[in-house]
């Protein structure tokens, strides 16, 4: 999906509509330490085999995110577009 590399937005800080850059956001990393890689390292040791099974359910689609800054105050602030899709965000150039 196509997006501009700037566009008219409200500033909540300004408190009036300016021009914004759009950034696409990229997921964070992983933590190593959260509860279900543990679990699942943990379930992966010794011989019990692989342990996710066959998939039944279809993926759902990640929510594309854009980073707002403003060009006025240069606060910045992310905008979900669209919804859920399975598309990725590509900004536009020239």
């Amino acid at each position: 999906m196509k997006f501009p590399k700037e566009i008219n937005a409200y500033c909540p800080k300004c408190k009036k509509h300016t021009k914004h850059k759009v950034k696409a956001v990229s997921k964070g990393r992983n933590r190593s330490m959260a509860w279900g890689n543990r679990q699942h390292t943990r379930i992966l040791r010794g011989y019990g085999g692989k342990v996710a099974g066959e998939k039944t359910v279809k993926k759902q689609g990640k929510r594309q995110r854009v980073m707002l800054v403003c060009s006025v105050c240069k606060a910045s602030w992310q905008r979900v577009i669209r919804g859920r899709t399975r598309e990725k965000i590509e900004i536009k150039t020239g």
